[in-house]
């Protein structure tokens, strides 16, 4: 049936029910239902919004002891997921979390709706991890996706659906925590969901997306080349699984593009590079102005471009990469999930423009962009770190333009704060060495404090132990810490110097109090001797 006609029927239903009337409750939820069935279809926001209006009403009519209560709560819970997904307020994505909540209190074990409930719950508390980055939302969701899996045993028709997502939330786990049983089970997990979905399945593109990702990670882990390849391959099928116009084709594009690009990372294959780009362009093609997946591609796309530029040093490829980044910055407003995301590469894109160009308004813009980010990034959120990095790297860049003091200090406690969450063993503690090392260097040099110089030799010795021979900042960290070592040595020499001439002046001084009878005139003249 057609999804306005069936609205319009269970408007003219609800209509034979005025308020009081005993099938009120059933005559809103069926036209909710339909508002929610065609927003589906429609993707349309306002039949949502009208949706969850109706179930807070068919809520209201179903009080506590109601045997629909549940299913109630239930589906309106649903509706406010979907509409955060839609528009990014969080406080839709708390709503469906204390709506599903109560919905599962009402489904205790033996009820046969359990099973959509604790998976319905634990998608919501896992995208509010994603949020928050609070480890007591994912745990809880692994616990309830767990249950659910056991309430679907082989044979059951939603059992792939638990399989991907207890494997996605695992996969998350990994990468918040780096615990490798997190990951292997991840992969186990997603290989059973993807022989649930075998060719002609309609989700068994996102589970070979999903295992790729997983398989990606456990190569960059453990370096072990099938895994790579498998990944590949597994994308590769997934584009000649989509036949064009597919819905799902630009995922199908998305997806290998990004393979190949890790790919590219590793191996350093040109070829994978152009492949990626003209993935991305595909993809982006199959996404037009309006599509919900068109931010997505515009993001990818141009973070490909900005690792062209950085292998070719072409400038269009930074322009386009720059324009991109804007124009998915207008579809990440804020609230938006991916807002920071698009913060963060902009303000990487317009600071290599302005190392590349030196046009000072794209350093300015790129401070901005990087401070908006930094708020994003509260104290424990796992990019911080980064955020913090980046913003101290583009202010000591504005300090060597403008020698204002107040950036070198603030990019000094940005460095300090990104090393305190780089400890011991963090692939990027090396950078964050060696870049304080540098902002203490150029604050010696405009103050003269010796103990900055002191730290900073100190920092440059650290960062070269983490940099061994053939460590890509190897050559950079020596050269950084010779110029300090040398500086140090022209101070020692030059403090030396002017203290031997003060000596000299004081031997010659005490020699002139002590004439040829004085009992200690030869041990003035021993020492007089040994400092000339």
């Amino acid at each position: 049936m057609d999804p306005t006609v069936d609205v319009l029927r269970k408007r003219a239903a609800l209509e034979q029910c005025p308020p009081g009337s005993h099938d009120r409750d059933v005559a809103l939820f069926n036209l909710a239902m339909a508002l929610y069935d065609r927003f589906v279809k429609g993707q349309k926001i306002d039949d949502l919004d009208e949706a969850i209006a109706l179930l807070h009403d068919v809520v209201e009519l179903r009080p506590s002891g109601h045997p629909e209560r549940s299913s109630s709560l239930h589906q309106l819970a649903l509706c406010y997921s979907d509409r955060y997904d839609h528009q990014g307020v969080v406080a839709d994505l708390e709503e469906a979390v204390t709506l599903g909540r109560a919905a599962l209190e009402l489904r205790p074990r033996g009820h046969p709706n359990r099973a959509i409930s604790l998976n319905n719950l634990a998608c919501d508390l896992q995208t509010r991890f994603q949020k928050h980055t609070r480890m007591c939302d994912l745990d809880e969701a692994i616990v309830l996706h767990r249950e659910a899996l056991e309430l679907r045993p082989s044979g059951h028709l939603d059992r792939s659906s638990s399989l991907h997502e207890l494997a996605f939330c695992l996969s998350d786990k990994y990468g918040k925590l780096g615990v490798i049983a997190d990951l292997e089970e991840a992969v186990a997990l997603g290989r059973a969901a993807l022989q649930l979905r075998p060719p002609g399945h309609p989700n068994r593109g996102i589970s070979l997306n999903n295992l790729v990702c997983d398989l990606k990670r456990r190569f960059r882990k453990r370096t072990r080349t099938c895994d790579q390849e498998e990944a590949t391959e597994l994308h590769r099928a997934t584009v000649e699984l989509h036949s064009s116009g597919h819905p799902d084709l630009s995922l199908s594009l998305h997806s290998p593009a990004l393979c190949v690009s890790n790919k590219y990372d590793n191996q350093g294959n040109i070829g994978d590079l152009e492949e990626v780009v003209t993935l991305g362009r595909a993809a982006l093609e199959l996404c037009p102005p309006g599509h919900p997946k068109r931010g997505v591609c515009l993001y990818n796309l141009a973070c490909v471009l900005r690792m062209r530029f950085q292998e070719h040093t072409t400038v269009c490829d930074l322009e386009e990469a720059i324009e991109l980044h804007r124009a998915a910055l207008e579809l990440h407003p804020s609230g938006h999930p991916n807002q920071s995301s698009s913060l963060h590469s902009l303000a990487l894109c317009l600071s290599d423009k302005y190392d590349n160009y030196g046009d000072i308004a794209d350093l300015e813009e790129a401070v901005t962009l990087g401070r908006a980010k930094l708020e994003f990034c509260p104290p424990g959120h796992p990019g911080r770190d980064t955020s913090l990095h980046n913003l101290a790297c583009d202010l000591r860049m504005r300090f060597q333009k403008h020698a204002r003091m107040c950036d070198l200090e603030e990019a000094i406690e940005l460095y300090r704060a990104a090393l305190e969450l780089r400890s011991s063993g963090h692939p990027c503690r090396s950078s964050s060495l060696w870049s304080l090392a540098l902002c203490l260097s150029d604050r010696y040099d405009n103050e003269g404090v010796i103990a900055d110089l002191e730290e900073a030799v100190t920092l440059g010795h650290a960062a070269l132990e983490l940099c061994p021979p053939g460590h890509p900042h190897r050559g950079t960290c020596l050269y950084s810490l010779c110029c300090d070592l040398w500086t140090r040595f022209q101070k020692q020499t030059m403090r030396a110097t002017v203290n031997l001439r003060e000596a000299i002046k004081l031997h010659q001084y005490v020699l002139k109090l002590r004439p040829t009878t004085h009992p200690s005139h030869a041990v003035s003249l021993h020492d007089l001797a040994m400092c000339l």
